[in-house]
């Protein structure tokens, strides 16, 4: 099991930024590359289901996932289904002192190659991690601009 964690300082309350996280249509505004839809259910409980689908032109991949745990306004957490990418994610809201958010993005992969894929994996987390950074700190952005025009503060 491989693990990659990320986290960005959101100016806003965790309410707002659980449910902009979880607004799965709306990753395509933050998250490069990546446009999410609901397949099955609310996308708000245990046993909805979503179809992230990552791609660059026309070469990508569908990344099928069930969400497993849902605790608004601080966690929800899910199980990928699809060939590509396997194991569980999870986005975490911690809410900070000063009535703002830190979001905290995990992904535990089950690597391909046993031994072969973890150092593989050793070798690619940075590079991993710098190419996602940019997407979560667009969140942010985003997430404090959904603050102003949703009047919540």
């Amino acid at each position: 099991m491989a693990e990659i964690a990320l986290s960005v300082d959101v100016a806003a309350p965790p309410e707002l930024v659980f449910d902009a996280l979880t607004d799965w249509t709306g990753q395509g505004e933050w998250m490069a590359g990546t446009r999410v839809r609901v397949t099955r259910g609310d996308g708000r409980s245990v046993g909805s289901r979503i179809l992230a689908r990552t791609a660059l032109g026309r070469l990508g991949f569908d990344d099928p996932m069930e969400i497993i745990a849902w605790d608004r306004p601080r966690r929800v957490q899910v199980h990928h289904l699809g060939n590509v990418v396997r194991g569980d994610g999870v986005f975490e809201v911690e809410a900070l002192a000063d009535g703002t958010s830190r979001f905290h993005w995990v992904e535990w992969l089950d690597l391909p190659l046993g031994r072969f894929g973890l150092l593989g994996f050793t070798v690619v987390r940075p590079l991993l991690s710098r190419a996602i950074l940019p997407s979560l700190r667009a969140f942010g952005r985003w997430a404090e601009q959904r603050q102003g025009v949703t009047g919540r503060a």
